[in-house]
């Protein structure tokens, strides 16, 4: 359970805490607030424009670029990307000292994401594609997958790395996050050495890289005192993990039920590590083995939709009883779970 500042307030009120208390709890939370950095997005108007303009600016100087925009030229390219970067850093640290947490947090983002852009204008400049040529535009940096494009990806990353020394913003993770992904496709012809590739290598790649992902965003948890900085990390690991898993062409039956037991096996892990994420991953595998079993293996079964009727109320069922014994289920996992997990969980979610 999570508990506002209003909360503890109306709880004083009630005389269920005094005075000092109130005030020592709420010292101690706001000095842990300061501690751990950006504060967690709101939903509220304020919020909401400051992240809708982020995201304007980053997508105008990469995804909604247009072909005039590259035509500046490899030197312009870098120049703007360094003068954005420079001026949005400026005034994000500017806000950043003054409190203003989350749009200067942002305004720092925004900076990270001139990376890709500075790295494009350096290697269009000097021709430095290497054997798999130039990729096109700065903007089919976000729809195409070429092995040119892997530098700029490295570059995103590093610069992600240096502005969290100084600045704990989850949504520069995001960034990282998007730029880790790209490399997960983006490295399939230099892992195997070929200009063109097939779905299969890109497959394995993303497999591998996915179960990377997943290990760095657990390392992130275990020495994090914040869920947000790991969220990301999580949510694009296992985009391709799992997604690689699902694409698989040609499995036999027994593979197909070994991949509906993963996908148990993730709804476990969310339970047990409190992660939604890989609940909504997990649901969706199961989801289409049971599609495949209805359109392919029990197609003309006539019991097949009842039987899996009695499934789901079964589910529905377990959801129930889950709920009611939700905290005595906590309480064991807090009780017989190793230390090295219960620290990938929540605070409040642990005892």
């Amino acid at each position: 359970m999570s508990y506002s500042e209003r909360d503890l307030r109306a709880a004083a009120g009630a005389g269920a805490i005094g005075p000092d208390e109130l005030q020592r709890l709420l010292a101690y939370l706001q000095r842990q607030a300061s501690a751990n950095g950006a504060p967690s997005a709101k939903f509220d108007a304020a919020h909401l424009l400051w992240y809708a303009g982020a995201l304007i600016v980053i997508g105008a100087m990469g995804l909604f670029s247009t072909v005039a925009f590259s035509q500046m030229g490899g030197r312009a390219l870098t120049a703007c990307a360094i003068a954005y970067a420079v001026a949005f850093g400026l005034a994000g640290n500017h806000l950043w000292r003054r409190d203003l947490r989350v749009p200067g947090g942002l305004l720092i983002a925004i900076a990270v994401s001139m990376a890709p852009l500075a790295v494009y204008g350096i290697q269009d400049e000097f021709g430095w594609w290497g054997k798999f040529g130039k990729p096109g535009t700065v903007h089919d940096f976000y729809i195409w997958i070429k092995g040119s494009w892997l530098f700029m990806e490295i570059a995103t990353t590093v610069a992600g790395a240096i502005a969290l020394r100084f600045y704990r913003v989850p949504f520069i993770v995001a960034i990282i996050s998007v730029a880790l992904w790209f490399m997960s496709m983006d490295l399939t012809p230099w892992i195997f050495n070929v200009s063109h590739f097939d779905w299969e290598m890109r497959r394995i790649v993303s497999i591998w890289f996915g179960l990377g992902i997943l290990a760095v965003a657990w390392i992130v948890d275990y020495n994090s005192a914040s869920r947000d900085f790991g969220f990301w990390l999580h949510l694009f690991g296992l985009l391709a993990f799992w997604g690689g898993i699902t694409a698989t062409d040609g499995a036999t039956e027994l593979g197909k039920a070994i991949y509906c037991l993963m996908n148990v096996g993730l709804l476990a892990v969310a339970v047990i590590i409190v992660r939604r994420l890989y609940a909504v991953f997990g649901a969706l595998g199961i989801t289409m083995y049971l599609g495949h079993l209805a359109d392919v293996v029990f197609k003309n079964s006539l019991l097949f939709p009842f039987a899996l009727s009695l499934i789901g109320v079964a589910v529905v069922a377990m959801g129930l009883a889950y709920h009611r014994k939700q905290k005595t289920i906590a309480d064991w996992l807090a009780a017989n779970l190793p230390a090295a997990v219960l620290r990938l969980r929540p605070h409040q979610a642990v005892g």
